[in-house]
Protein backbone atom coordinates (compact mmCIF):
# COMPACT_ATOMS: atom_id res chain seq x y z
CA UNK A 1 0.00 0.00 0.00
CA UNK A 2 1.50 3.32 -0.97
CA UNK A 3 1.74 6.15 1.74
CA UNK A 4 -0.39 9.20 1.05
CA UNK A 5 -0.63 12.55 1.59
CA UNK A 6 -2.00 13.06 5.43
CA UNK A 7 -4.75 14.61 4.88
CA UNK A 8 -5.42 15.84 8.67
CA UNK A 9 -2.01 17.22 8.91
CA UNK A 10 -2.23 19.53 5.41
CA UNK A 11 -6.18 20.71 6.08
CA UNK A 12 -6.66 20.62 9.40
CA UNK A 13 -9.51 23.28 9.84
CA UNK A 14 -11.71 21.68 8.15
CA UNK A 15 -10.77 17.77 9.07
CA UNK A 16 -11.86 19.29 12.66
CA UNK A 17 -15.05 20.61 11.27
CA UNK A 18 -15.95 17.06 10.66
CA UNK A 19 -14.44 15.90 13.95
CA UNK A 20 -17.20 18.03 15.93
CA UNK A 21 -20.08 16.68 13.22
CA UNK A 22 -19.03 13.73 14.92
CA UNK A 23 -18.78 14.50 18.56
CA UNK A 24 -22.00 16.33 17.97
CA UNK A 25 -23.43 12.96 16.91
CA UNK A 26 -21.97 10.65 19.49
CA UNK A 27 -24.27 13.12 21.71
CA UNK A 28 -27.35 13.82 19.88
CA UNK A 29 -30.87 12.39 20.38
CA UNK A 30 -30.27 9.24 17.96
CA UNK A 31 -28.86 6.66 20.73
CA UNK A 32 -24.99 6.21 20.48
CA UNK A 33 -25.00 2.49 19.06
CA UNK A 34 -27.67 3.02 16.20
CA UNK A 35 -25.07 6.10 15.17
CA UNK A 36 -22.24 3.91 15.28
CA UNK A 37 -23.99 0.66 13.54
CA UNK A 38 -25.13 3.17 10.68
CA UNK A 39 -21.55 4.40 10.49
CA UNK A 40 -20.32 0.43 9.86
CA UNK A 41 -22.98 -0.09 7.01
CA UNK A 42 -21.74 3.25 5.17
CA UNK A 43 -18.51 1.92 5.57
CA UNK A 44 -19.37 -1.85 4.63
CA UNK A 45 -21.12 -0.43 1.47
CA UNK A 46 -17.94 2.10 0.83
CA UNK A 47 -15.42 -0.79 1.53
CA UNK A 48 -13.30 1.30 3.95
CA UNK A 49 -11.09 -0.85 5.57
CA UNK A 50 -10.39 1.65 8.78
CA UNK A 51 -13.46 2.68 9.17
CA UNK A 52 -15.45 -1.02 9.00
CA UNK A 53 -12.76 -2.18 11.87
CA UNK A 54 -13.03 0.96 14.21
CA UNK A 55 -16.65 0.46 13.88
CA UNK A 56 -16.85 -2.62 14.42
CA UNK A 57 -14.70 -2.70 17.33
CA UNK A 58 -16.59 0.57 19.07
CA UNK A 59 -19.75 -1.68 18.62
CA UNK A 60 -18.31 -4.95 20.01
CA UNK A 61 -16.77 -2.70 23.38
CA UNK A 62 -20.62 -0.80 23.58
CA UNK A 63 -22.22 -4.28 23.84
CA UNK A 64 -22.98 -5.79 20.40
CA UNK A 65 -22.68 -9.20 20.01
CA UNK A 66 -20.82 -10.57 17.27
CA UNK A 67 -23.69 -12.93 16.10
CA UNK A 68 -25.60 -9.23 15.45
CA UNK A 69 -22.56 -7.44 13.96
CA UNK A 70 -21.39 -10.13 11.14
CA UNK A 71 -24.73 -10.07 9.94
CA UNK A 72 -24.94 -6.24 9.43
CA UNK A 73 -24.14 -6.83 5.79
CA UNK A 74 -27.36 -8.73 5.23
CA UNK A 75 -29.53 -6.80 8.39
CA UNK A 76 -32.25 -7.55 6.30
CA UNK A 77 -32.13 -11.19 6.48
CA UNK A 78 -31.53 -11.31 10.28
CA UNK A 79 -35.56 -10.95 11.13
CA UNK A 80 -35.72 -9.67 14.79
CA UNK A 81 -32.06 -9.35 15.43
CA UNK A 82 -32.62 -5.74 14.45
CA UNK A 83 -35.08 -3.59 15.49
CA UNK A 84 -37.64 -1.96 13.58
CA UNK A 85 -35.59 1.25 14.10
CA UNK A 86 -32.58 0.01 13.08
CA UNK A 87 -33.82 -1.37 9.47
CA UNK A 88 -35.20 1.91 8.77
CA UNK A 89 -32.23 3.88 9.75
CA UNK A 90 -29.90 0.97 7.90
CA UNK A 91 -32.00 0.92 5.20
CA UNK A 92 -32.52 4.73 4.62
CA UNK A 93 -28.31 4.53 5.22
CA UNK A 94 -28.00 2.84 1.57
CA UNK A 95 -30.19 4.66 0.23
CA UNK A 96 -28.12 7.97 0.87
CA UNK A 97 -25.07 5.51 0.44
CA UNK A 98 -26.24 5.06 -2.98
CA UNK A 99 -27.77 7.84 -3.91
CA UNK A 100 -26.91 8.26 -7.68
CA UNK A 101 -27.99 5.52 -7.87
CA UNK A 102 -31.48 6.02 -5.37
CA UNK A 103 -32.42 9.68 -5.88
CA UNK A 104 -33.33 8.94 -2.48
CA UNK A 105 -37.33 8.05 -3.50
CA UNK A 106 -40.67 8.94 -1.73
CA UNK A 107 -40.80 5.20 -0.37
CA UNK A 108 -37.92 5.53 1.45
CA UNK A 109 -38.14 8.55 3.02
CA UNK A 110 -41.70 8.08 3.93
CA UNK A 111 -40.70 4.57 5.24
CA UNK A 112 -37.77 5.84 7.38
CA UNK A 113 -40.00 9.07 8.59
CA UNK A 114 -42.31 6.67 10.26
CA UNK A 115 -39.43 5.69 13.02
CA UNK A 116 -37.77 8.87 13.12
CA UNK A 117 -39.00 12.54 13.95
CA UNK A 118 -38.13 15.83 12.17
CA UNK A 119 -34.83 16.36 14.45
CA UNK A 120 -33.78 12.26 14.36
CA UNK A 121 -33.86 12.08 10.87
CA UNK A 122 -32.03 14.99 9.93
CA UNK A 123 -29.18 13.81 12.85
CA UNK A 124 -29.70 10.68 10.85
CA UNK A 125 -28.99 11.71 7.77
CA UNK A 126 -26.03 14.23 8.34
CA UNK A 127 -24.75 10.92 10.51
CA UNK A 128 -24.88 8.66 7.01
CA UNK A 129 -23.41 12.05 4.83
CA UNK A 130 -20.77 12.24 7.15
CA UNK A 131 -19.26 8.73 7.17
CA UNK A 132 -19.90 8.97 3.82
CA UNK A 133 -17.12 11.96 3.02
CA UNK A 134 -14.92 9.79 5.83
CA UNK A 135 -14.83 6.80 4.27
CA UNK A 136 -13.72 8.75 1.12
CA UNK A 137 -10.74 10.89 3.25
CA UNK A 138 -9.87 7.80 4.91
CA UNK A 139 -9.61 5.09 1.57
CA UNK A 140 -8.10 7.73 -0.69
CA UNK A 141 -5.58 8.37 1.73
CA UNK A 142 -5.05 4.63 2.57
CA UNK A 143 -5.56 4.79 6.29
CA UNK A 144 -4.47 1.70 7.84
CA UNK A 145 -6.75 -0.31 9.95
CA UNK A 146 -5.73 -1.02 13.45
CA UNK A 147 -6.23 -5.13 12.78
CA UNK A 148 -3.62 -4.59 9.74
CA UNK A 149 -1.10 -2.83 12.39
CA UNK A 150 -0.73 -5.46 14.59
Amino acid sequence: MSKRIDMYKNATEPYNGLLAVNTYLKNCSLPADLVELVFLRVSLINGCAYCIDKHSRDLLKSGMSVDKLVLVPVWYEAGKLFSAREQAALAWAEVVTRISETAAPDADYQAVTAHFDEREFSELTMAISLMNAMNRMAISGRMTPQAAKQ
